[in-house]
């Protein structure tokens, strides 16, 4: 958080609860690729795009940007659930460590609102093109990324000694794997994060991104998915 908003105050009883809202903004979007004009009752011109295509449908079927979660929306506002892991205050400011973010470094966070079970998780809807979880892969990991991920895990752990401080923490945070990371990336490589239009594709390495590190891996069958190598990201 940046001052003013990052006094201590202004998070008094956030801890209590388990998961929070955050309103974000998807700040790496280039509107212009991904808008189209239109003209207002007033016909002043306006750009955004009035359609897009969901994974969700196989990545060519178009369906309203209103009726998506699709990133490219007029307002560039996203808005998540995560897990409120807990609240530091270092050097008079205040960090949220949280899990299962769907932003990037950087991210502008416009609001943060506690999530309420009882009222925010409602049972009797209807989820239109989404109206159960997808289908989950198998994720299996080689042998040499099992020992990719041990030495890296053993190393950055040996630093723990180190006086914490705020830069010390954030780059725990967003740089530091620990063991129960890998369970975490099992899960997202079993949502398979490739292009649907590339979901058919056999031995194709594809990369995504974890913290500090790389992780490879490619469609072995359908539905099985293999973490084949992980590699430090280097600047």
């Amino acid at each position: 958080m940046i001052a003013p908003f990052d006094t201590p105050a202004a998070f008094e009883g956030l801890d209590a609860f388990s998961h929070i809202w955050i309103t974000w903004q998807f700040h790496h979007n280039d509107i212009k690729r991904h808008t189209v004009s239109t003209l207002t009752s007033d016909k002043t011109s306006i750009q955004f795009r009035a359609q897009v295509r969901p994974p969700r449908l196989g990545g060519n079927q178009k369906i309203g940007v209103f009726a998506s979660r699709s990133m490219y929306r007029p307002s560039n506002l996203g808005l998540s659930v995560v897990k409120l892991e807990r609240v530091e205050i270092l050097e008079g400011r205040v960090l949220l460590i949280i899990r299962g973010a769907d932003m990037v470094d950087g991210t502008p966070i416009i609001d943060i609102k506690p999530y309420v079970s009882y009222s925010d998780a409602l049972i009797d809807t209807a989820s239109g093109f989404a109206p159960a979880a997808p289908s989950v892969a198998m994720v299996t990991i080689t042998a040499l990324a099992s020992e990719q991920f041990r030495q890296m895990i053993d190393k950055r752990s040996a630093d723990n000694s180190a006086k914490t401080t705020l830069i010390t923490l954030i780059a725990e945070v967003q740089e530091r794997l620990i063991e129960a990371d890998i369970e975490h990336i099992r899960a997202l490589i079993a949502q398979d994060p490739r292009p649907a239009y590339r979901q058919d594709e056999k031995h194709k390495v594809f990369v995504m991104r974890y913290k500090g590190v790389d992780i490879h891996f490619w469609q072995i069958e359908p539905y099985h998915l293999e973490i084949t190598k992980v590699t430090r990201i280097t600047v």
